[in-house]
């Protein structure tokens, strides 16, 4: 995930949310780094120069631990779970 070069992120995952005009966008949940700071707005002004902006994650979460699986990697299902009932606006 691109997000993971951020100086302030240790971890970063991005995963679909349903959307009340577009079906799906994206949301990214992100684990700071020990005593890093970052906002919202700092994480897509990172993102804003290397992606259109359609691409951009319309959330940004801040979680204390991304889950994984059994082999180490995110698993995505989970965050699926947790943000099922995330509303975005319109």
């Amino acid at each position: 995930c691109a997000l993971m070069g951020h100086p302030a992120v240790a971890e970063a995952a991005v995963i679909p949310i349903p959307h009340p005009r577009w079906d799906e966008r994206p949301l990214a949940a992100v684990v700071l780094k020990v005593g890093a700071e970052a906002s919202a707005a700092d994480l897509r002004a990172f993102l804003a120069s290397r992606f259109p902006k359609f691409w951009l994650p319309d959330a940004f979460e801040f979680v204390d631990a991304i889950p994984r699986t059994s082999a180490g990697k995110f698993k995505k299902s989970a965050l699926r779970e947790r943000f099922r009932n995330y509303q975005l606006a319109e």
